[in-house]
C-alpha cells in the first residue's frame, strides 16, 4: 500500500509540472526544454531555506515562485523574440546554466553532494508527516494546478495563446501583443513548476543536481507529447504513463542499468509511435506535426 501511495504522490507532483508546462506548450506553441530548471529552482529554494533559515514551508514555496517566475521572465524576454526551434534552443541553453550552478555552487547547493535532510512540510499548523497526508497535499496541488490552467485556457488569454500558436501574424495583426501572453503562460509555467518542486524537496527529503538535468526536461516535455498537448487530461495520463512505466520494468526482473536502457528505449518507441499514429497524444486534439 505504502509502494502504491509512493507512486500516486509522484504522478501528483509530476501533474503539477507537466499542467503548467502543457500551457505552454500545448496551448502557446512554445517547445520548453527549460521545465526541470524551474523544478529544481523550487525544490534548491526551499530545501535552502528550511535548513538555513528555518521559514515555514508556505513562505518558502511562495518565495520560491517568485524566484522561478521572475528567472522565467529574464530568459523570456529575449528568447520569445526567436521562433520554433530556435527558442527550444533558447531554453535549453537556460537549462544547461541553472544545471551548472547547481552542481557548481558547493557553498549553496552542495554541489553534486546535494542537500541532505529536508524535513516534512508543515501547512497551517499540520505536519506532514505519513505518505497518505503527503498524498493528500500533492493532490490538493495538482488539482489547484489544473483548475488553474484551465481557467487560464477558457479565458481570452487562452483564446489568444491558441490564436498565436496558429497563426502569429493574424493575432497580432488583430491588435494582441503575442510577446505579452506568451510571456504570462512561461511564467505561470515556471511557477507551477516551483510549487512542484518545492513538494518533491519535501517529499524525498535529499535533493541533487541529477533530478534537475537535461533528460528530466525531455521527460516533462514527453508527457504532454504522450498525453495530449492542450487537452484537459492530457497532462495526467502522460505524467501517469511515465511515471508507472519505470515501476512496472521492476516487476521483470532486469538489472538497475539494464531497466534504464530499456525505459529510454520505450520512451522513443512510444514517442515515434504517437507521432505517426496518433500526433495529438493520448488524450489530445492537437496535432503537434501540423
Amino acid at each position: 500500500m505504502e509502494y502504491l501511495i509512493h507512486i500516486l504522490v509522484l504522478v501528483a507532483v509530476y501533474t503539477i509540472v507537466v499542467v503548467g508546462l502543457d500551457l505552454s506548450v500545448g496551448h502557446g506553441g512554445l517547445i520548453c526544454l527549460a521545465q526541470a530548471a524551474f523544478y529544481g529552482i523550487g525544490a534548491y529554494s526551499t530545501a535552502i531555506l528550511t535548513l538555513w533559515c528555518g521559514s515555514p514551508f508556505m513562505f518558502n514555496v511562495l518565495l520560491a515562485v517568485v524566484i522561478a517566475t521572475a528567472a522565467s521572465v529574464a530568459v523570456s524576454v529575449p528568447a520569445l523574440r526567436l521562433r520554433d526551434e530556435h527558442y527550444a534552443i533558447g531554453t535549453l541553453g537556460f537549462q544547461v546554466i541553472i544545471f551548472s550552478v547547481f552542481h557548481n555552487w558547493m557553498t549553496m547547493t552542495g554541489g553534486p553532494l546535494g542537500i541532505p535532510g529536508i524535513p516534512r512540510p508543515e501547512v497551517f499548523g499540520w505536519t506532514v508527516r505519513t505518505e497518505l497526508e503527503f498524498l493528500l497535499l500533492a493532490g490538493v496541488g495538482a488539482v489547484l494546478a489544473c483548475t488553474i490552467v484551465w481557467r487560464l485556457a477558457h479565458s481570452p488569454l487562452g483564446r489568444i495563446l491558441r490564436g498565436i500558436r496558429e497563426d502569429e501574424v493574424f493575432t497580432a495583426a488583430l491588435g494582441k501583443n503575442p510577446i505579452r501572453c506568451r510571456l504570462i503562460a512561461t511564467a505561470t509555467s515556471a511557477a507551477l513548476a516551483a510549487v512542484a518542486g518545492c513538494l518533491y524537496a519535501h517529499y524525498v527529503t535529499y535533493i541533487d543536481p541529477s533530478s534537475f538535468g537535461i533528460m528530466e526536461s525531455i521527460l516533462m516535455l514527453s508527457m504532454v507529447i504522450l498525453g495530449g498537448a492542450g487537452s484537459r487530461w492530457g497532462p495526467l495520463v502522460g505524467a501517469a504513463c511515465l511515471v508507472l512505466l519505470p515501476e512496472l520494468l521492476t516487476f521483470i526482473g532486469l538489472s538497475g542499468s539494464a531497466a534504464a536502457d530499456v525505459r529510454q528505449l520505450l520512451y522513443g518507441s512510444l514517442l515515434i509511435l504517437l507521432m505517426v499514429f496518433r500526433p495529438q497524444g493520448l488524450a489530445g486534439a492537437y496535432r503537434l506535426d501540423r
